[in-house]
């Protein structure tokens, strides 16, 4: 029993600063865009607009529930619980300094891997249980969107391991002790920020969600809390791909200067908030893409840059003899 209890307060330890992050995070989105376009972004709900989160969160709490009449409500239902959950499994393996971390496994890039791969099982059955042309569409080009970034994705992620000599995270955060990762292979960090993007259906690679074009994608259907599932997951992805970015190339705790006295976690943190104000800047800076653009991108030019690089490292690695 005692264990049981353990057990429950790490994973509430995880998912709470996440929910508050994910929160907060909706609001600095919505206050650097009002920045950056030069108007004030929320400020009525609470001191400067502190309380806005809370307040959108309870909005869709006390919302109508609406099912579409011909919709599968089975699948409808299980759609955006499973995205939810997914996002919170990943945080699972993350450490947030050398002995700080829920799961410590040897695998955790794999593992890592694959808990975002099957994050497309959610959208599909969002899309196709809604019995919706929209929201139908916009889970299909979720799907191949999603799966056409994850080949570069796991090609980058060979090449990171392959250095580091490790599948663990914390490994591979110890390894950049004294040199980060950014610095020898930015072209992979640049590559693995814009795939990131994709994976996440983040401006400018948010084609299942082109309002123009599909309403708002495989979401359409949904409101109350399963859009904020929905949202609370897509969110959740964000912060954790700015997590994994922060320790595959920029140090992970590893502090920028050691003469600030400053928590091993808040360093992490730092590097984090860098990585999400990247994702906003991106998402007010830039235009959508094409669909026709997005998978050429994928496809014809990030495919071959990380197949390339991988092979470079692994045959430079074997000539000099340092193959782990």
């Amino acid at each position: 029993m005692r264990i049981i209890i353990t057990i429950l307060l790490k994973i509430l330890c995880v998912i709470i600063p996440l929910l508050i992050a994910v929160a907060y995070m909706t609001l600095a989105e919505r206050k650097v865009m009002g920045a950056i376009q030069r108007r004030k972004g929320p400020n009525i709900v609470g001191f400067y607009g502190i309380l806005q989160p809370f307040a959108d969160g309870l909005k869709l709490f006390v919302k109508e529930i609406v099912l579409p009449s011909n919709a599968n409500l089975g699948i409808f239902f299980i759609a955006p619980i499973l995205t939810l959950l997914l996002s919170f499994i990943g945080w699972a393996v993350i450490p947030f300094r050398e002995d700080m971390i829920f799961a410590d496994l040897n695998i955790a890039i794999l593992y890592s891997f694959a808990i975002s791969s099957l994050g497309v099982y959610g959208i599909i059955c969002s899309g196709w249980a809604s019995n919706s042309k929209y929201a139908f569409l916009g889970a299909l080009r979720s799907a191949a969107q999603m799966i056409s970034y994850e080949v570069s994705l796991g090609l980058i992620l060979l090449t990171i391991l392959l250095v580091s000599g490790s599948l663990n995270l914390i490994m591979i955060v110890i390894v950049q002790q004294y040199i980060w990762f950014i610095i020898p292979f930015f072209p992979l960090f640049i590559m693995f920020f814009i795939s990131a993007l994709a994976e996440t259906n983040r401006p400018p690679f948010d084609l299942p969600e082109a309002e123009a074009e599909l309403v708002s994608g495989y979401s359409t259907e949904y409101s109350a809390m399963g859009f904020a599932f929905f949202f609370i997951g897509e969110y959740a992805n964000i912060v954790l791909m700015s997590t994994l970015c922060a320790l595959f190339f920029l140090g992970g705790w590893w502090p920028v200067i050691n003469l600030f006295f400053i928590p091993d976690p808040i360093w992490l943190g730092i590097k984090v908030c860098f990585m999400l104000f990247l994702f906003i800047w991106v998402r007010v800076a830039l235009p959508r893409f094409r669909y026709d653009q997005l998978m050429r991108l994928g496809w014809k030019t990030f495919l071959p840059l990380s197949l390339a690089t991988f092979l470079f490292v692994a045959s430079v690695m074997q000539v000099a003899d340092i193959l782990p």
